[in-house]
């Protein structure tokens, strides 16, 4: 059987890092546990990773590179910005569900302690994350969609803990509940908060 291109090397240690990070917990992952899975020896997997850090370097640049191109999915269309937000924050809750380890590694002490890298490029995810949903929002304002007092800064803070705090109650639950569907109930009520109240002389 021939050997593995170095690239599709790389990336399957990658996969199965994020896998047993999921399993193991990110702080209990090992190159040696990752090396078993693969099929290598430890020298090998440091071969294509110098150090772990490298390791968890490129898990942070493919979670990094997942989430932008859901972003950019989610934005594609010509949809009213609120149908971006919904669409936005469908498509992280999806990547979440289907990368279970994201929430993990979120809270985890190699983030915040660890790996200043990982945990920089999280918050540069966080940041961007922010900034996109800060601007819908603003755009809803400005078409007089949601109520002209809300700051577009903190709903996009609110948007963002409401999947945060999601994502923790379904990892910490063992997943017992559909992640996707149960984000999306929760933020039509979010957004209904996030729409201006009829005025009392509107009221039937």
């Amino acid at each position: 059987m021939s050997r593995k291109r170095a690239d599709d090397r790389k990336s399957e240690i990658v996969m199965v890092a994020l896998r047993l990070a999921d399993e193991l917990g990110p702080d209990r992952l090992t190159t040696n546990a990752v090396a078993k899975v693969v099929g290598l020896s430890e020298p090998g997997i440091f071969r294509h990773f110098p150090t772990k850090q490298a390791l968890w370097e490129e898990i942070a640049t493919d979670i990094s590179a997942r989430l932008k191109f859901a972003w950019e999915r989610a934005l594609g269309s010509n949809a009213s910005p609120e149908s971006r937000i919904v669409a936005l924050v469908d498509a992280q809750l999806g990547l979440i569900e289907a990368n279970p380890a994201i929430p993990a590694i979120l809270f985890s002490r190699e983030l915040r302690v660890a790996n200043d890298a990982l945990r920089q490029t999280f918050i540069g995810l966080m940041t961007t994350f922010h900034g996109i949903l800060a601007g819908e929002l603003a755009r809803a304002r400005e078409a007089g969609t949601i109520r002209p007092d809300l700051d577009p800064t903190d709903g996009a803070v609110l948007l963002i803990s409401l999947v945060q705090g999601l994502a923790m109650r379904w990892s910490l639950g063992a997943r017992g509940f559909a992640l996707q569907p149960e984000g999306m109930r929760l933020l039509a009520v979010q957004m209904a908060l996030f729409t201006e109240p009829t005025k009392k002389g509107e009221q039937s």
